[in-house]
């Protein structure tokens, strides 16, 4: 490091409430289709984890916590016996090498894919809208269909599956739960005009469409204490076909909303998922953090500068970093030595074996 990075806190302890993270360099969640058979997660993916548990605090990949809360294949659950026996043998191994590590809880809604659901059933969303993609099935990518809008006396039923997976997860040996309401998934295609079209109690008016998340954040409450628990969310991405006509009101509600709640962590991704962190849009995400009184975590095209520069100016508490965390377990070390970064294989992103999952390699020891 230079002289300049020294005073920084970025690679110092952090306490996010009764949890000491090692440091303030977060591993984002990243789906990587790797689950075993019935969506188990896999000794693989145990090591995979363990890897990078030198990550202040590692957040799994999206988890779906039902049946139809599932979009591309391999992907974990975190619903039966199986799938808690096999995350709790990751957490251990995190927990072992000193480690914390939440799970992201995901139900995909519309992007899905009768492959994908029990008994070939339509994927559920707010309303019967389109959306323009594919996904990824076990015939290679396919266009998604138009999703069947969600009655009304269905919707109790997934709160208490988030509940459930909430429960699960603790089971599982979890320090804490992200709720997934980020990038166009089910809980994002309620809060957005675009996807929401519902003329009832969740649709129309910002507080009806907030309503579901704060439902389900109200749930994963019952289940976990409120500094355990954390939300994604995404203002100003597209992915998988989102928008909303005037999203400034919509999510610096949705922030107050949450904030009172008295949540852990509040975690943004700035700008396009995976993509330009400057949108052009006059959404000010910068009004975002005052809102919220716990932990804001930031996401979106980190560098070992723009981290620095963020704890610097105090913009964020966290910071969260993906493809680099992919390519690098050991990127806590490499970012505080400003060491080389091993390059990401984006053909080995998504299924596969241990090739281009846990066989990059970390510095040597004599640095």
């Amino acid at each position: 490091m230079n002289s300049s990075d020294d005073a920084s806190d970025l690679f110092q302890p952090y306490q996010l409430g009764s949890l000491t993270l090692a440091n303030r360099i977060v591993m984002a969640p990243l789906t990587r289709s790797r689950a075993g058979v019935g969506d188990v997660p896999t000794p693989l993916m145990a090591t995979y984890y363990t890897q990078r548990a030198s990550a202040g605090l590692i957040i799994t990949e999206a988890s779906q916590i039902s049946p139809q809360g599932k979009g591309y294949i391999q992907t974990p659950g975190i619903y039966s016996p199986a799938q808690i026996g096999g995350w709790k043998q990751v957490t251990e191994a995190v927990h072992a090498q000193g480690g914390k590590i939440v799970i992201q809880l995901w139900h995909v809604g519309r992007i899905s894919h009768p492959e994908l659901q029990e008994g070939g059933a339509r994927p559920v969303a707010p309303s019967a809208v389109l959306p323009v993609g594919q996904v990824f099935t076990g015939r290679g990518m396919v266009d998604m269909v138009t999703p069947r809008a969600l009655e009304l006396n269905e919707i109790p039923g997934i709160i208490a599956d988030y509940r459930q997976a909430a429960i699960n997860a603790r089971e599982a040996g979890f320090d804490g739960v992200e709720i997934h309401a980020a990038n166009g998934y089910l809980l994002d295609q309620f809060l957005r005009d675009k996807t929401n079209r519902r003329t009832d109690r969740y649709g129309g008016s910002i507080d009806n469409r907030a309503r579901l998340l704060l439902e389900v954040t109200d749930a994963v409450l019952e289940a976990w204490e409120k500094d355990r628990v954390g939300v994604r969310l995404s203002p100003l991405s597209p992915s998988n076909d989102i928008d909303d006509s005037d999203p400034q009101p919509l999510f610096t509600q949705v922030v107050r909303e949450l904030s009172q709640r008295g949540i852990g962590f509040l975690h943004v991704v700035e700008g396009v998922t995976g993509g330009p962190r400057d949108t052009g849009h006059p959404f000010q995400l910068a009004t975002l953090r005052p809102l919220f009184a716990g932990t804001y975590l930031a996401n979106n095209g980190y560098t070992r500068d723009l981290a620095l520069a963020a704890r610097a100016t105090d913009s964020a508490d966290l910071i969260a970093f993906g493809k680099l965390f992919i390519a690098n377990p050991d990127l806590v070390e490499r970012l505080r030595r400003n060491a080389p970064l091993n390059e990401p294989d984006q053909t080995t992103f998504y299924g596969g074996d241990e090739h281009g999952y846990t066989d990059y390699p970390c510095l040597d020891s004599s640095g």
